[in-house]
């Protein structure tokens, strides 16, 4: 009786070569070092010790497996081994350099959210711009928090000035951008015209129309706070066709409104507007960016942001709670 099975002969064992990565910064510095000769020149002009260069060095040649330079007198010589690499590694550096020169070349601009360019946010911006050079800004109008919040998350926006309400996603940070103060817009034959400024109080129970109070939007959320703090009911009904009709309604001396101290409002020859005091309700714009964001712009324009910015003052201004602590000195 015949035995068909087919015995498999063992198969030689797959030996996987151990892959490395050359570190970039380790070819530069070998690079530099043969054109200065010496460790602590070529230290120097890459702004690291001298030890670090030895250390770069020491783990080229560990993952190369050659020895590169010997040392003499006059510096550091080359090897044999250095010598072939050497065309090898200044080519890795030359195209290191070039994409990165390519990259820099094309650096976008900064890309930030205004929500209106009516607004402070848009002023400032703008004279953040005219403090630096060489920069590109791309301006940007949105719905605000809601949909910048997401644009941040995936890199399609740099920042963006609104007011911070609940808690941002985990990777996005704010800062203080500025407080504003509200004011009241109304008719030049309404009885508060006449007043260089008006005390909240005196509004209670008065109606105030805002038909841009955009269901769950952040200034929404602030208006609502304010009404419930003084008892001012606000009147969203709509539609809103904008800030000429806005301003023509208020003109007619059918309504009153609330509006920004910065808002750049289209000009009518029949509207007053007045500061609200005693306290001052100031609202507040925060700029939001991401953590990692590594836009060479951006890190500027925080810091701009942040010098310019007045602190909250609880003795003659008015800010909803959940503010308070973000805006206070």
């Amino acid at each position: 009786m015949s035995n068909n099975r087919h015995t498999e002969e063992p198969q030689p064992p797959v030996v996987e070569e151990a892959a490395f990565d050359l570190d970039l910064a380790a070819v530069r510095a070998f690079v530099v070092i043969t054109e200065d000769r010496y460790f602590s020149e070529a230290a120097a002009r890459l702004g690291i010790s001298q030890q670090a260069v030895s250390k770069r060095i020491a783990k080229l040649e560990s993952d190369l497996g050659v020895r590169l330079f010997s040392r003499t007198r006059t510096g550091a010589d080359l090897t044999e081994d250095g010598k072939t690499f050497l065309h090898h590694a200044r080519a890795l550096v030359g195209i290191a350099d070039q994409a990165r020169e390519v990259l820099q070349g094309r650096r976008r601009s900064l890309r930030v959210d205004v929500l209106d360019t009516r607004l402070r946010s848009s002023d400032l911006i703008r004279e953040f711009h005219e403090t630096v050079e060489d920069v590109d800004v791309e301006v940007i109008t949105s719905n605000g928090l809601r949909s910048a919040r997401g644009a941040l998350v995936r890199g399609s926006l740099d920042a963006a000035f609104v007011r911070v309400s609940g808690t941002p996603e985990e990777d996005l940070r704010h800062v203080p951008a500025y407080l504003e103060p509200v004011h009241l817009l109304v008719g030049r034959d309404h009885p508060l015209a006449g007043l260089r400024e008006v005390e909240v109080e005196r509004l209670s129970g008065t109606t105030v129309w805002m038909p841009g109070n955009v269901p769950d939007s952040e200034w929404a959320e602030f208006y609502r706070l304010l009404s419930a703090a003084f008892d001012i009911p606000i009147d969203t009904a709509g539609p809103d066709f904008g800030w000429e009709y806005f301003v023509e309604q208020i003109g007619s001396g059918q309504r009153i409104g609330f509006v920004g101290e910065g808002l750049r409002m289209p000009w009518h020859p029949r509207t007053v507007q007045i500061p609200v005091v005693a306290p001052a309700p100031v609202y507040p714009c925060s700029l939001l960016f991401h953590r990692h964001s590594h836009h060479p712009v951006l890190a500027r324009l925080v810091r701009y942001v942040t010098d310019n910015y007045r602190p909250f003052d609880p003795h003659r201004q008015w800010l909803p709670d959940p503010d308070r602590a973000a805006f206070s000195a």
